[in-house]
């Protein structure tokens, strides 16, 4: 297939041009969301240029060391963000969010290095950065959707709680319903776009190696390998996020602390 047409300098500006065109029409017809499109531009070109100058620095570096510590930072910002939509207030809420996407993250990148793609080196830059960067930012929306609901729907009703702790149910007992629903919820759009992918839109990861040169049935088989990590990913963080959410909201003597 032919070689990507690189953009450079001057077709980023062309490119730019497009949010000149939005900026545009919102004032066409007064959205007032100039600010916040002229804001949004301005990051998504920094922040994507530092970041494509650090991934450049990385893949260059290429040591087991570098890979470790950029994941380890994206992790933490993640960890940060996650547990300030959920509730900054609960305690012990930071390292339970990092190490529930650390181990979930960990188990589907090993799983996927060792047993399928099997590159020269399991630290690869080229493949564990993306795979990892895509687990852990997915996990983070999936943990903030359990967690939110989780600590939402035991704040609003706390009188059946303890209903069920009265008649003899334990802590896990008491509130399981309200965990199952956290995790459907966190899960559902996973399983919505696995359903519908491929059928109503093409990935924009697919979409992105299709620019890069990559033949389409090469593409769609590693749209699948993420479709799945992604899956297990969010089902591990969701189920480990919400079982230790579950202990942070009850005493040694079983009782729910409102």
């Amino acid at each position: 297939m032919q070689d990507l047409i690189k953009l450079d300098l001057v077709d980023l500006v062309l490119v730019s041009g497009l949010m000149v065109i939005a900026i545009g029409l919102s004032a066409w017809e007064r959205l007032g969301l100039e600010l916040n499109l002229a804001i949004a531009t301005g990051r998504t070109i920094l922040q994507l240029l530092v970041l494509g100058y650090v991934f450049d620095f990385i893949f260059a570096l290429d040591n087991i060391w570098a890979v470790v510590a950029i994941l380890a930072i994206i992790l933490t910002i993640t960890a940060i963000v996650t547990r300030n939509r959920i509730s900054p207030k609960i305690p012990q809420l930071l390292p339970l969010i990092w190490g529930a996407i650390f181990l979930s993250t960990a188990f589907t990148l090993l799983y996927v290095s060792f047993l399928i793609i099997q590159p020269e080196r399991w630290y690869e830059p080229r493949y564990l950065i993306p795979l990892g960067v895509i687990v852990i930012g997915n996990a983070m929306n999936a943990a903030a959707v359990a967690g939110e609901r989780l600590v939402s729907n035991i704040n609003q009703f706390p009188t059946e709680i303890e209903t069920h702790l009265s008649l003899g149910a334990t802590p896990h007992q008491a509130i399981h319903q309200y965990r199952k629903d956290a995790i459907r919820a966190a899960l559902m759009p996973t399983i919505n776009q696995m359903m519908l992918i491929g059928m109503v839109t093409v990935p924009i990861f697919t979409s992105g190696q299709l620019l890069g040169g990559i033949k389409p049935l090469e593409a769609v088989s590693y749209e699948i390998l993420l479709l799945f990590m992604v899956a297990v990913g969010n089902l591990l963080t969701t189920i480990l996020v919400t079982n230790g959410l579950c202990r942070q909201f009850f005493n040694p003597a079983m009782q729910l602390m409102r």
